[in-house]
């Protein structure tokens, strides 16, 4: 399977080769799907899952955009971890519990710009809920690959061998 998603994705590289490396293009490409998964996931939970106004877990009422940030959110981190992993960034030599604590880490703090901008965009500036995702989505990708390249992914630089 991982053939053929970078057979696909490479199939595209060609015109963009002079303007971006490989491993930003297919960044591009996973974050795109993993963009759009997140946003339809998103939309589709705030018009019919949380219609109301409010959704309440009993002890705490999310207001119905935060909710379905966070249902979305839960969908994406699986998914864009396995692409990132697997697609993306292969030529990292971290142990995979590490870079699934890393991810985590860096989704997290782009969980808490997100819901943070999305606060901003939607109850203070009035704007739609739905293109307030929009915008916001597009500054997290910015932050989130310098992230993931540099700090979940990275390679680990090894000492070199010493010739005598």
């Amino acid at each position: 399977m991982k053939k053929s998603v970078l057979a696909f994705i490479d199939f595209f590289y060609p015109p963009f080769k002079k303007v971006m490396p490989l491993q930003t293009f297919r960044y591009g490409a996973c974050g795109s799907s993993t963009a759009t998964l997140g946003f339809v996931v998103f939309v589709f939970c705030y018009k019919y899952i949380f219609k109301q106004p409010e959704f309440s877990i009993g002890f705490y009422a999310f207001k119905s955009h935060n909710a379905a940030l966070f249902v979305s959110f839960c969908i994406t981190f699986v998914y864009g971890f396995i692409l990132n992993k697997y697609i993306v960034f292969t030529t990292s030599n971290l142990k995979g519990h590490i870079q699934l604590f890393r991810y985590f880490l860096s989704l997290i703090i782009n969980l808490c710009i997100n819901y943070v901008l999305l606060k901003i965009f939607v109850e203070t500036f009035q704007l739609d809920a739905i293109l307030s995702q929009i915008i916001t989505t597009i500054i997290v990708i910015c932050a989130s690959y310098v992230t993931q390249n540099y700090f979940t992914f990275k390679v680990k630089k090894t000492p070199d061998a010493h010739v005598l």
